[in-house]
């Protein structure tokens, strides 16, 4: 997307992650998603649900990947063998990439667990933002070629 719209991009994954996978703190986390959101324009790419509600007040588009729990699963095998021994280019450097039965049950759940609640939000949201919902990676593909035909458009 960023390529495309020539918007700046954060992988929060990237912000959030010290060397070696040290989580930032609650305090300096909050600091840094305001400081991401404070710019005229971005794109920012993750989850953390914490910090949901005030980067959604400052956007006005919130693109949600929706995707069933097998894809999501089998994606973060894929990348775990892709990135072997490495750091992932969406990543701070030094957080090699890794693969646990945690996260791979977090993933799996995450539909089930988290997914009603960030629904609820977005539904909320609806009324005030433009809210796009991908389900597929099927969807995806059209909607990054729309998004590209009308870059093109516009320049």
């Amino acid at each position: 997307m960023g390529e495309i719209t020539g918007i700046p991009v954060c992988h929060l994954d990237a912000a959030y992650w010290n060397p070696g996978w040290v989580a930032t703190s609650e305090e300096e986390w909050d600091d840094t998603v305001k400081d991401l959101i404070s710019a005229d324009e971005w794109i920012l790419d993750g989850n953390y649900s914490r910090t949901l509600d005030v980067r959604a007040a400052r956007a006005d588009t919130i693109i949600f990947l929706d995707m069933p729990s097998w894809i999501t699963v089998y994606r973060i095998v894929k990348r775990r063998i892709r990135y072997h021994g490495q750091t992932r280019p969406d990543l701070r450097e030094g957080c090699t990439e890794k693969l646990d039965w945690e996260f791979v049950r977090w993933v799996w759940s995450y539909r089930n667990r988290r997914r009603p609640g960030i629904m609820d939000k977005l539904t909320a949201l609806s009324k005030e933002k433009r809210i796009i919902i991908l389900g597929s990676p099927k969807q995806v593909r059209q909607f990054v070629r729309q998004i590209r035909a009308l870059s093109n458009n516009h320049t």
